[in-house]
Formats: C-alpha cells, structure tokens, sequence
C-alpha cells in the first residue's frame, strides 16, 4: 500500500494530472488518423518527455498508447477506416451500425468497451503480472505457430455464407505474407525488382487501401443517388442498460485480451479478433454479427484495450515487449536511465506504482474526452459523400506515404483499393484476408523454426501441452461453424 502511495503523489499533482490529459487527447487524434498508429504516436512524443520526470514521462505515453487504441474505432466506425490495426475488427459491426443511422451507438460500445478493457487490463497488471508473465515466457516458435493456427481457424466463422470464399480470401492473405526477404534463408521472393517490397507489404498500407479507399470507391458510386443517413439518429448515445446488458462481452473480451495481450509479439490485432470470433459463438446472436451487432463493436474494442495492460506486464516484469509500442516505450525508459525488469520495482516504486495509479486515471479522461467529443464525431454523417470521399482518400494516401515516406506505398495503397472494391462487389468477406496477413508471417516463420528443433518431426507440436491445447481448440473453432451451417441449411431443406 505505501508503494501505491508513492505511485499517487506523483500522479496527483497539477502537472501530472495535465501530462496524463495532454497523452490522452493525442492519442485519440493519432488513434483516428489512419497511417498513424500508437507506435508512431509514442515515438513522436518522446522527445516532448525528455525534460520531464521519468513517472510524469511514462504516464503520459503509456496514456497516449491507451487512447489510441481507443481512437482507432473512431475512423473504423464512421468512415470504415481502422485508424490502427487494431480496429480493424471493430468495422465488421461499427460501420455497418454507422450505416443504419446509429453511430452514436457504436462510438459508444467502443468507449464505454475500451474505459471497461482498460480498467480490467490495468487491474491484471497490478494483480497478476508475475504469474502471468511466467506463463507469457514459456511461447517459443511451436507456442507461437500454434497461436497462430489458432487464429486462422476463426475464418470459418468469418467467410459469412461462402466458406469457400473465406478460405480463398485467407490463402491470398497469407500469401502476401511471403512477399520479402525470407524470414530464415534471407533470400527474396516475390519481389519483382522492386526493392521497396523487400520488407513486405506494410501491413496498414493494405488495411487503408482494402478500407479506406474501397469505400472511397462506393461513396463516389453513392453520389447523386439520394441516400443520406439519419443524423437524428446519429446523436443517441449507448444506455446505461444497454451497458449493463454488455457487460458479459466486455468481460470476455477484456479476459481474452489481457491473456493474448501478455504474449510477447501477439499484439492488440489478434486479440481482437479473437475477441470477435468467441463474442459471435457465445452471444447467441451469431446470425446478426457483420450486420451492425453492438457485440460486435464491444467485444474486439475491450480486447484490444485490455491488452494494453496485458503488454505492459512483461515489459514491466522481464524487460520484454509485449507489442510493437512497447518496444518503444523500452526505448523511452532506457532514456530516463530506468532498466526495465523485476529490478524497476524494487529501485523505483515511484514510476511502476505511479504507472498503475496513472492507467486508472489515464481511462478516466479517455473517457471523459471521448464523451465530450461525441456530438463532434457523428456529424462527420452530415457531411456530404463528394466532400467525404475526397476527404477519406486525401487522409488515406497521406497515412499510406507517412508509414515509409515512399510514393511506391501510395500507389500499393490505391492498389489495394481498387482490388477491394471489386471484391465488395463480388461479395468476398474481406475479414479473411486480414486475418491471413496478421497472421501468415507469424505462422510461417515460427512453424519453419519448429521443424528446424525437431529435425523435421510435427510430434513437436502435439508434445508440449500448450501447443496441443490451442491447436485443439483450432479444430473446434473450424469445424463448428461448418457444421453449424451444414445443419441450418439441411433444417432449411426439410
């Protein structure tokens, strides 16, 4: 409790107080802007931090790391944009509310869910971490392939009514993957000459064409046509029993997130989806999913909040990132003089403790700012398609050059996006694809370095315990859907 003490003197203060409001609005901002991202958002901060105390300074960037993850949905549920990578699975139901004159619904699953997540992941790394971070160190290449597999097994549950079409739409996902320098040869492949596919296709270069500019494409169509949404409708916010009747899914969510969060190199991305896939078979409204379900905006923004707390538990533990921002935020403690580790607990209390008191806080203003702004997000519906459209493409192009600063990404963008409009068109679920390309590197890279441990035997996998557990729950997370289908149609016939 005295540690606690410490943590809260030196958040409470006026400074203190404004370092954590400053962090939270920017990251909402950088959490909304498509191309940006947490990690860009934290390493910008850094050099603004560098004068100010080492608890004040980690506060304030960890509070821009939560408010992006927030800010994300923003862009992904009123213009169908992941504003991060993260919430990417958050359109599947934001955007279509968004369509049907309820973004304010939407909007506020997504903070009402990201404030629940986050308190629930704070609240494990002050209780759990140790533990927790024990069980995160033991993922080695036949843990993480498994991982894997695990989440490319929910595409069942997301190819709609076309298995074939989602299965199809995975393998071109994974097959991008392999675009680049060979994880263990080091040799090309696929790269055609051009050097600026070396490291692959970024990964939000793809989200922001398959997203942003597929729905440039259809607003341009949409123009002239006389459709506009209600903006009366626009302005209802979610009820207080409406949060109450979430609660289950912003608890599964939230678990899920913070377990998947605490492995290093798992990341917010599949946490949330995760998220989505078990939210859609334990909500007993499956059918409704992809349609605008609120569950469907609750469950992945809990996950991926949760997780940030669940990331920063073998970072604070072990001295390892558990995500892409934490590795920076490594960099950010390494320049206040800190050594992240068990050793950061015991020689200063006032930065870890202030750091647990500073997250509640943190979710506090989130959302408070976030509720402030509402009104100001869902009149972005008023606006009309030209004007908008122009808009989506200038914010999307300049996202797609400022990832890599290179006129190439720019065109990959456009690419992308003419590619996703004829497959809105055709009706190919486009969630399949994402998940391919989260998931490909991972899987591909850890199951070569398997088969290198165990001289070309798969018994590897089925040996350690944690590997055949996720893979057994793979096969169910594959076949019931299928089945599921296989019934519904066959009840349809008699």
């Amino acid at each position: 409790m005295e540690n606690y003490l410490i943590g809260a003197a030196e958040v409470f203060t006026v400074p203190g107080i404004l370092a954590i409001l400053i962090g939270s609005a920017a990251g909402i901002l950088v959490g909304a802007m498509p191309g940006l991202g947490p990690s860009m958002g934290v390493a910008l901060l850094i050099p603004v931090t560098y004068g100010l105390p080492a608890a004040m300074s980690l506060n304030m960037l960890v509070a821009l790391y939560l408010a992006a993850e927030y800010g994300g949905s923003i862009s992904a549920v009123l213009i169908g944009t992941p504003g991060t990578a993260a919430a990417t699975a958050t359109i599947m139901d934001g955007y279509p509310l968004n369509q049907k004159g309820q973004p304010g619904k939407a909007l506020g699953a997504s903070l009402v869910g990201s404030t629940f997540g986050g308190v629930v992941g704070g609240a494990a790394l002050m209780l759990i971490s140790e533990p927790v971070a024990v069980v995160a160190l033991k993922f080695g290449p036949v843990q993480f392939c498994a991982l894997g597999i695990f989440g490319l097994a929910i595409i069942s549950s997301l190819s709609g009514d076309s298995p074939l079409k989602g299965l199809l739409m995975a393998a071109v996902g994974v097959a991008l993957t392999i675009i680049g320098v060979d994880p263990i040869s080091g040799g090309l492949r696929f790269t055609f000459g051009f050097y600026e596919l070396y490291e692959g296709i970024p990964f939000l270069t793809a989200l922001i064409g398959l997203f942003a500019l597929t729905e440039v494409f259809s607003m341009i169509e949409e123009i002239g046509t006389g459709k506009k949404a209600d903006s009366k409708a626009a302005r209802g916010f979610l009820t207080l029993r409406e949060s109450i009747r979430l609660i289950p899914t912003f608890l599964r969510g939230s678990a899920i997130g913070t377990i998947v969060g605490a492995v290093p190199g798992a990341g917010a991305n599949i946490a949330a989806w995760i998220a989505y896939d078990q939210e859609k078979r334990w909500s007993g409204k499956g059918d409704q999913f992809g349609k605008g379900c609120i569950e469907g905006v609750a469950a992945p923004e809990s996950a991926n909040s949760s997780s940030v707390g669940g990331a920063l538990i073998p970072l604070l533990t072990l001295g390892l990132p558990g995500s892409p921002t934490t590795a920076v935020l490594i960099g950010a403690l390494i320049i206040h003089g800190l050594t992240p580790g068990p050793e950061l607990f015991t020689k200063n209390p006032e930065v870890v403790y202030g750091l647990f008191v500073g997250l509640m806080v943190a979710y506090v203003a989130i959302f408070a700012l976030g509720r402030m702004a509402m009104p100001l997000w869902v009149r972005v519906i008023d606006i009309p398609k030209g004007v908008l459209a122009a808009v989506v493409f200038g914010l999307g192009t300049v996202g797609a050059y400022t990832i890599r600063n290179l006129v190439f990404d720019v065109w990959l963008t456009v690419g992308f996006g003419i590619a996703g409009y004829f497959l809105k068109k055709f009706r190919f679920p486009m969630a399949p694809l994402v998940l391919g390309m989260v998931l490909g590197y991972m899987v591909e890279s850890n199951y070569r370095r398997a088969m290198i441990m165990s001289q070309g035997s798969h018994s590897i996998f089925f040996e350690d315990p944690i590997s055949l557990a996720l893979l057994v729950l793979a096969a169910m997370s594959f076949f019931w859907p299928l089945i599921q289908q296989w019934r519904r149609q066959r009840a349809k016939r008699a």
